[in-house]
C-alpha cells in the first residue's frame, strides 16, 4: 500500500506535481488545516482520502471531520491528528499527547509546517510539511508512506 501524504495546505493550490503523483497512491492522507470542503473535494476525486480537521478549518469542514483518526493499513495502525490541541508551538508534542493511551505504528501531524520524520520509541512520527505554505518551515514539501507485510518506509519529498 502507498499513501500520499499533506498537511497545512490552507486553501492555497496544491502544485501540479503533488496531485499527479497522487494519482498513482492508494490512500491520501491529510493532516489538517485543509481549510475548505474544496480541496477535500479535489482529493477525494483522485483517490480515497481521509483527513482530521486542523485549527484554521471553516466551520463545514470542522463538522465533517474529526479531531483524530485511527486507521490499520496492511496492519500498520496509524494516528492522525493535526497537533494543534495543546501548547500552540509544540505540534509533535500535542500530536505525542493526543495518542498517549493508544499503541500507534505511525503517528500522523502537522500545524507545524515543518516537515519531520523520526521515531520515537516503537512509533514513527510524520510530518509531511507543507506543499503551499512555506512560512514556518524552508521548503514545499508532502509525504509518501508505503506499507509492505506489515514494514514501512516514510520519505519526505520536497518540492
Amino acid at each position: 500500500m502507498i499513501i500520499g501524504v499533506l498537511s497545512d495546505t490552507h486553501s492555497l493550490n496544491i502544485p501540479v506535481s503533488v496531485l499527479e503523483r497522487f494519482k498513482t497512491v492508494d490512500l491520501i492522507i491529510h493532516a489538517g488545516d485543509i481549510c475548505d470542503l474544496g480541496t477535500l473535494k479535489l482529493l477525494s476525486k483522485i483517490k480515497p482520502t481521509k483527513s482530521v480537521q486542523g485549527n484554521m478549518d471553516e466551520a463545514p469542514v470542522k463538522k465533517l471531520l474529526p479531531i483524530k483518526e485511527v486507521l490499520v493499513c496492511d496492519q500498520v495502525k496509524i494516528g492522525i491528528t493535526h497537533g494543534h490541541i495543546g501548547d500552540f508551538r509544540e505540534a509533535l508534542k500535542n500530536a505525542t499527547a493526543t495518542f498517549k493511551d493508544d499503541k500507534m505504528d505511525v503517528v500522523i501531524f502537522g500545524h507545524s509546517h515543518q516537515a519531520f520524520n523520526e521515531r520515537i520509541g516503537n512509533t514513527l512520527y510524520f510530518n509531511p510539511g507543507s506543499p503551499n505554505d512555506c512560512i514556518r518551515a524552508n521548503f514545499f514539501s508532502y509525504g509518501m508512506i508505503s506499507i509492505e507485510a506489515g514494514r514501512l518506509k516514510a520519505e519526505i519529498i520536497k518540492i
